[in-house]
């Protein structure tokens, strides 16, 4: 650069076509402020998160075992005993995490059976 012989543009270039995994994109994606990590998350752009490709991959896998021993023991447990709750899949940067389910409140609950049973709401 500072000899003239490499321009602005070709050095942009070269870093944009480097390895995800390389130290220069880990340092930019780790200076990433959060309200862009949420930015991206909403426009489903995974691939300019914290996390390299190979983590990614790692972190799917591990989802995909935990989903097949969770349902290797509910075949395997007797109809008549509590079945585990299913597993969580590991959090991934720049992904929303998962909503809670609404509970039914008594109000809710009174509404619903005012509907289900031909009342108004």
């Amino acid at each position: 650069m500072y000899r003239g012989r490499l321009s602005w543009r070709r050095l942009r270039v070269l870093i944009q076509h480097l390895p995800s995994e390389s130290a220069t994109w880990t340092a930019l994606r780790n200076a990433t402020p959060e309200a862009d990590l949420a930015e991206q998350a909403e426009k489903g752009e995974p691939e300019k998160d914290r996390w390299s490709k190979l983590e990614q991959l790692v972190a799917t896998v591990a989802d995909r075992v935990a989903r097949v021993e969770y349902v290797l023991i509910c075949a395997n447990t007797d109809k008549k005993r509590k079945r585990p709750d299913p597993p969580e899949p590991i959090r991934r940067p720049g992904a929303k995490p998962p909503r809670p389910k609404p509970k039914l409140t008594e109000a809710g609950a009174e509404v619903l059976f005012n509907l289900i049973n031909g009342g108004a709401a």
